[in-house]
C-alpha cells in the first residue's frame, strides 16, 4: 500500500531541489508540481452546489471521486512505496487531505521572502528577450511592479504565502514541517535526516554531489528558462541581492514562521524561533 506525503510551501525555496534529492531513494517518487490538486478542485466544483449535477452526489461519493482522481493519476507508479505530490495549494487544503489520507505529512519549503523575490527578479533579468506569462505588460515595467505582482494575493508568491500562513496557524499545523532553503543547501545531510524522521521512514544515504532532475520543457512552456533548474551539487552560494534596499527590507518582514507562537508546526530554520 502506498504512503502519500506532500511538498508545498513558497516558490523559489527548494521544492524542486528537494524532489530531486528524494528521487534518489528507489522507494520514493517525487517530482515538480503535479495536476492532482487542480484536478480535484475541478471535480469538486462540478459536484458542488453551484453545479447542475450537485443532486447526484453526496459527501461520500465526492470523497470517493477525489480519492479516485488521486489514485488514477499515480496508478502507473507501481514500484514506489512512498509518493510525494507537490503543489503549493496543498497548504490551503489540509482540511481536505485529512479526510482523504491517513498519516500524511506536508513538507513546506520556505525562504526569506526577500530572497524569493530576488530569485524571481534574477530569472527575469537573465531572459531579457523572453516575455513570459508570469507578468502582464503593466506589471512587467519595473522591479517594483514585478515584485508587487508576484506578492499580490493572486501572484506566484502571494498565493503560496497566504496558503502557508493559513496552514501554519490552522488546526492541522502538526502535519507541517517547514524547511528553510538556506539550511537545506548548507546542511543537506542533517536536513534530510530530520525529514526522514518526520515522515517516519528509514534513513537513506543521498548523494548531494549528483542530484539529477531536469524539467526544462515545463519552463520553456511558461517562457521562463531556469525556473526549475536544479544544479547537480547541493551547495549554498552567498551573493548580494539585486533588489533595492527598501524592497529587500519590506519582504524580509514577511517571514512569519520565525515566530512559532500559535502553531504546532515543526520548523527547521537557521534562526531560533521566538
Amino acid at each position: 500500500m502506498k504512503n502519500f506525503h506532500f511538498i508545498s510551501g513558497l516558490p523559489r525555496s527548494g521544492s524542486t531541489l528537494l524532489a530531486g534529492i528524494l528521487r534518489q531513494n528507489k522507494d520514493f517518487h517525487a517530482a515538480m508540481s503535479s495536476p492532482a490538486a487542480p484536478l480535484m478542485q475541478v471535480c469538486l466544483e462540478l459536484m458542488g452546489t453551484g453545479g447542475e449535477f450537485h443532486p447526484f452526489f453526496d459527501t461520500e461519493k465526492r470523497k470517493a471521486i477525489c480519492k479516485a482522481v488521486f489514485s488514477s493519476y499515480y496508478q502507473d507508479i507501481t514500484d514506489k512505496m512512498v509518493i510525494f505530490d507537490t503543489n503549493r495549494i496543498w497548504t490551503a487544503r489540509l482540511h481536505l487531505l485529512t479526510e482523504l489520507f491517513e498519516n500524511f505529512k506536508v513538507i513546506c519549503c520556505v525562504r526569506n521572502p526577500a530572497w524569493v523575490m530576488d530569485s524571481f527578479e534574477s530569472i527575469y533579468r537573465k531572459n531579457p528577450f523572453e516575455y513570459s506569462r508570469m507578468f502582464s505588460p503593466q506589471s512587467r515595467q519595473t522591479v517594483y511592479t514585478r515584485c508587487e505582482a508576484i506578492a499580490s494575493v493572486p501572484g506566484s508568491f502571494g498565493s503560496a504565502w497566504t496558503a502557508l500562513k493559513e496552514a501554519y496557524y490552522g488546526e492541522h499545523s502538526d502535519k507541517l514541517l517547514l524547511i528553510d532553503y538556506d539550511l537545506l543547501t548548507q546542511h543537506p545531510q542533517r536536513t534530510m535526516a530530520l525529514i526522514y524522521q518526520f515522515i517516519d521512514q528509514t534513513p537513506f544515504q543521498h548523494n548531494f554531489d549528483n542530484v539529477d532532475y531536469e524539467v526544462s520543457e515545463f519552463d520553456e512552456m511558461l517562457g521562463v528558462k531556469g525556473l526549475h533548474t536544479v544544479k547537480r551539487k547541493v551547495e549554498f552560494k552567498p551573493r548580494r541581492s539585486i533588489l533595492p534596499p527598501e524592497l529587500f527590507q519590506k519582504y524580509s518582514e514577511m517571514a512569519f514562521w520565525l515566530d512559532n507562537t500559535g502553531t504546532s508546526a515543526s520548523i527547521i530554520t537557521p534562526k531560533e524561533t521566538k
